[in-house]
């Protein structure tokens, strides 16, 4: 005999209304980079690039800094920097290495203080060489310029000069730039006592004093 079966009401669906695609899912964010391995630094390697990085910095210089610049590890710089500092001292060389805050910077050891003094002070009475005047030029014409600026326009390094002018007290710092946080630097009131001057206003026309200095600036009429 067949069977019947029951009919079975259909179950309604309900409708929320949105008809709008799936969402696609999110991208998944890329993997940061791995950092790069630290080396293990041979310790006579490893001193004689603190000791390079410390001769061309004029600030203090963190540990951190040091290690991240070397790529190795911040003990590995700690230790480094007492045997260098231990090693001026032994051999009294005429620089020691002191900590200045949190930061590390060479200095002239305060024995050869007269020597250094009487260096200076001859050479306030030497003249200006025609590095450290185009480098002068650029400042007084730019001022305030960074370092970095008044090389770039230059096109070579003004390290050496720039300490020149600092130590006859023609050039000062006078503040830091707000987008590099490179110091700034501008002439000082001894600049113009020796060219008679009254004030930067009075600057004469640099062309026909260094003519190819004047051509680099026009060069870079933003600078």
């Amino acid at each position: 005999m067949p069977v019947e079966v029951p009919d079975v009401a259909p179950v309604p669906v309900e409708d929320d209304g949105d008809t709008s695609p799936l969402a696609a899912p999110e991208p998944e964010p890329a993997p940061e980079p791995e950092p790069e391995p630290l080396e293990l630094l041979d310790p006579v390697e490893l001193r004689g690039g603190l000791e390079a990085l410390l001769f061309v910095m004029d600030d203090p210089v963190d540990e951190d800094t040091l290690a991240g610049a070397l790529r190795c590890d911040v003990d590995q710089v700690r230790s480094a920097l007492a045997d260098l500092g231990a090693d001026y001292d032994a051999r009294s060389a005429g620089i020691t290495l002191r900590r200045v805050g949190p930061g590390w910077r060479l200095y002239t050891r305060e024995e050869h203080a007269a020597v250094v003094e009487r260096f200076l002070v001859d050479g306030q009475r030497s003249r200006l060489t025609q590095a450290a005047l185009e480098t002068l030029a650029v400042i007084a014409y730019r001022q305030p310029v960074t370092r970095a600026r008044v090389s770039a326009i230059r096109g070579v390094g003004v390290d050496g000069v720039m300490r020149t002018l600092i130590s006859r007290g023609l050039v000062s710092e006078v503040g830091s730039d707000p987008d590099s946080g490179g110091g700034l630097y501008a002439t000082t009131p001894l600049f113009l006592e020796r060219l008679g001057l009254r004030s930067l206003a009075d600057l004469p026309e640099l062309a026909p004093l260094l003519p190819e200095t004047a051509a680099v600036l026009d060069e870079h009429p933003d600078s």
